[in-house]
């Protein structure tokens, strides 16, 4: 079933999306509400300034009132099957099959007017070759392309219309219906890049769980065996009489048990704290989705020498942070910056920088919210602090977050060489 257009998109607390006004479609996203629908059809609207000819024939007196009135008919279907053409194609993903009755009309109106009305309406080939373009497979589209432009010769030919005409249709009519299959070809690849981003996304968190799993099973499956062994054990000196030894052997199983319960708190908060190409993956689909372009550093991915498990945490949670105090607040926003650097600070002491920065309208005179807050108090709890202000050249919204980096051992040379 193909998914209908929604009324707005709802976010995680169930309020309606408040994300930044855009007046632009990124090419192959999906249109999330009417605004959106709206904002393409003006932009698609636009093209319809080369209908100008055979609405000049039209008014020109050239023709009897009924066919007059019947050209008008034509021309106003016509503009109805292309503007239906992109409302269906947006309203609803992968919808392909049920788009090829509108270019066959589109294509029978161009073939009638052009023969029965002249040459001044051999432009709506070009309209119906760009159709014909985004609805073919892309294997059959230049196919596809190319008979439509054929046809429209053909009709030129029968018409008589002169050659400095025919050249001024038939070049539009092939390039325009050529240059929307490549387009279609590119919106299907960012498609795809979407969801393989999407996927990652989930690798990620699969493998955090699987990581989960060895850890307990590693931890519990040493722990548990010798708390067997010395149960049995303990069993055994006290049917023997030995109270001290028994009790000496409970001693060390509940030491044991202790020790397993530390370990398998510390393996669960290992699990539960957020990483860095984690959260850059969530932001990345985030952003996407918000119609922001995610520009991000490599070495944001890979993590940074020196940077402990507690401080790498806190930058994954700064970063998830400032990702949705873009997505909810960052109006006009259309690029998102990340990068990790490092800075030496008082008495030689070295920082992880991570730095997001958007272009949209800045926080203006409002004060920090409850997540920076919380976010402050985060990066203090491992000697980092939380730094905002404005972002490049005085435009948007910067958020830096600073963590100690721990001392890289170094290693002697002659060891080296040993």
């Amino acid at each position: 079933m193909p998914k209908p257009l929604l009324p707005n998109r709802p976010d995680e607390s169930g309020e309606e999306w408040q994300g930044p006004v855009s007046f632009t479609n990124v090419p192959g996203a999906p249109i999330e509400n009417r605004r959106e629908l709206l904002v393409k059809l003006c932009w698609m609207t636009l093209w319809m300034l080369y209908l100008v000819y055979p609405a000049k024939d039209l008014t020109g007196g050239h023709h009897s009132l009924v066919v007059t009135v019947a050209g008008w008919v034509a021309l106003v279907v016509f503009l109805g099957a292309y503007l239906s053409l992109i409302i269906f194609r947006s309203r609803y993903q992968n919808w392909r099959w049920g788009g090829y009755p509108l270019p066959a009309v589109m294509l029978a109106i161009a073939m009638a007017t052009s023969a029965g009305l002249g040459e001044s309406w051999l432009t709506l080939f070009t309209y119906a070759s760009v159709c014909v373009g985004a609805v073919l497979p892309p294997r059959l589209a230049l196919g596809g392309v190319a008979a439509v432009t054929v046809v429209a010769a053909a009709a030129g030919l029968l018409i008589d219309a002169s050659r400095d005409t025919m050249w001024g249709i038939l070049l539009p009519c092939f390039l325009g219906g050529a240059a929307m299959t490549g387009l279609q070809r590119l919106v299907s690849t960012m498609r795809e890049l979407r969801e393989a981003r999407a996927t990652v996304a989930h690798l990620a968190a699969a493998e955090e769980r699987l990581r989960l799993a060895r850890d307990l099973h590693d931890l519990l499956g040493h722990s548990l065996s010798l708390i067997t062994i010395k149960s049995e054990l303990a069993g055994r000196l006290m049917d023997q009489d030995k109270q001290e030894a028994a009790r000496a052997q409970v001693a060390d199983i509940e030491n044991v048990a202790r020790q397993s319960l530390t370990d398998v708190r510390e393996a669960v908060g290992g699990y539960r704290r957020p990483t860095l190409p984690v959260e850059l993956a969530a932001a990345r689909t985030a952003l996407t989705a918000a119609q922001v372009v995610l520009v991000a550093d490599a070495s944001v991915a890979d993590g940074h020498p020196g940077l402990g498990n507690e401080e790498a945490g806190a930058l994954a949670w700064a970063l998830r942070e400032a990702v949705t105090n873009v997505v909810r607040h960052g109006e006009g926003a259309t690029v998102c910056r990340v990068s990790i650097d490092e800075t030496w600070e008082g008495e030689g002491e070295r920082y992880a920088v991570l730095e997001v920065a958007d272009n949209g309208r800045g926080a203006g005179k409002s004060g920090p919210g409850n997540g920076l807050s919380g976010l402050g108090e985060r990066l203090a709890l491992v000697g980092g602090r939380l730094e905002t202000g404005s972002g490049l050249r005085g435009k948007g919204f910067c958020l830096r977050a600073l963590v100690p980096l721990r001392a890289v051992p170094v290693v002697a040379a002659d060891s080296v060489n040993e």
